[in-house]
């Protein structure tokens, strides 16, 4: 026995002298586990937000920004099986049923679902979960129109007129959620007969496509320094403008143009992608965005309404916010159909 015992002694002194490390059945205290939510380019939650999640959670989420929103389904599509996340937010109605059909997700009955207005849940089987929507609607610079005395347009029928030659930038549809939308919203609005007629118009009036919502706005925009008056935009923005202005102002130097059902309405959602090996800590982040917490956040950090009819908005948002009594309608299934080539024809007509 007591050679037995200096044997063990032995074995372990030489061990530690190695510096490898015997088991112990003694359980040692565990880090945080890691959450990857996969997103689009605009998606933005405030510090305080996320950092009460990982706290409740002991979980650190880690966010995987990928694109706008038709890029970054491309890439979760291209990953499948072996997803580069464990949950992706960003995914709208305009694109929701290509994520449907190539089974990206997996479903979830959150619990607080029951509590969401019907109306946002597009797919019964609630794999993709709605978090927010808003609408998208051309913006303009009211200072450049108001010192050349040019009256901004009132449709999207003005766009094609000579006075507003080289004014108007929008995103591709075939890689940007609002660009989709607008393509969407002058079908709706034209009919499927005539929408390529209007874009032919819109390219003899020198229209500027660019990839992303990011370079529309920030880059070629007027407000900010581009030399485009007119872009495509949401009915939320000019409330971002009062809120982040550097030095105070009292209304917002942008204005949007809801007449005529020249807008799209955009829902978002949040799905657990299909292999995920965080399968509890993905449904605890989809209930958490559903949260009046999160909920009552998104309206100051990304400009769309919550779905949660729970949660408060601020009233500075409610102010200077847009919106519009009537939207383009094209029903889901014609999206679900027809997206593709819509798309392709639109390509063809506008970028060749």
């Amino acid at each position: 026995m007591k050679k037995r015992f200096l044997g063990i002694v032995l074995v372990y002194l030489l061990a530690s002298a190695c510096g490898f490390k015997l088991s112990s059945s003694t359980p040692t205290p565990s880090g945080p586990r890691t959450l990857t939510v996969m997103t689009h380019d605009s998606f933005a939650a405030s510090e305080q937000i996320i950092q009460a999640f990982e706290d409740q959670n002991n979980v650190k989420v880690q966010f995987l920004i990928s694109g706008d929103a038709g890029t970054a389904l491309n890439k979760a599509i291209l990953a499948k099986g072996n997803p580069l996340a464990d949950v992706f937010y960003g995914l709208d109605n305009t694109f929701l049923s290509r994520a449907l059909v190539e089974d990206i997700f997996e479903p979830y009955d959150a619990p607080i679902l029951s509590s969401i207005p019907d109306l946002f849940k597009l797919d019964p089987q609630n794999r993709a979960i709605p978090i927010d929507y808003g609408d998208v609607c051309l913006n303009y610079d009211k200072t450049f129109f108001t010192e050349r005395s040019l009256p901004p347009p009132k449709n999207l029928s003005d766009l094609v007129k000579a006075e507003y030659r080289s004014m108007l930038v929008v995103e591709n549809p075939a890689s940007s959620s609002p660009g989709l939308a607008f393509l969407l919203a002058t079908i709706g609005h034209f009919g499927e007969e005539n929408y390529l007629d209007y874009w032919k118009k819109l390219v003899e009036n020198d229209v500027l496509v660019v990839n992303d919502w990011e370079q529309a706005y920030y880059t070629e925009f007027s407000h900010y320094g581009g030399t485009r008056p007119i872009v495509v935009s949401y009915g939320s923005s000019p409330p971002f403008e009062v809120i982040f202005a550097e030095q105070p102002i009292a209304e917002p130097s942008t204005a949007v143009i809801t007449n005529d059902r020249s807008c799209f309405r955009q829902i978002e959602f949040v799905g657990i992608l299909k292999g995920t090996k965080n399968r509890d800590l993905a449904e605890k982040w989809l209930d958490y965005m559903l949260s009046p917490a999160f909920q009552e956040d998104i309206p100051l950090q990304m400009f769309v309404f919550p779905v949660n009819p729970a949660a408060k908005l601020d009233e500075r948002f409610i102010k200077f916010l847009a919106v519009p009594e009537e939207t383009a309608i094209i029903s889901p299934e014609d999206i679900a159909s027809k997206r593709e080539a819509w798309i392709k024809t639109w390509t063809e007509t506008v970028l060749r």
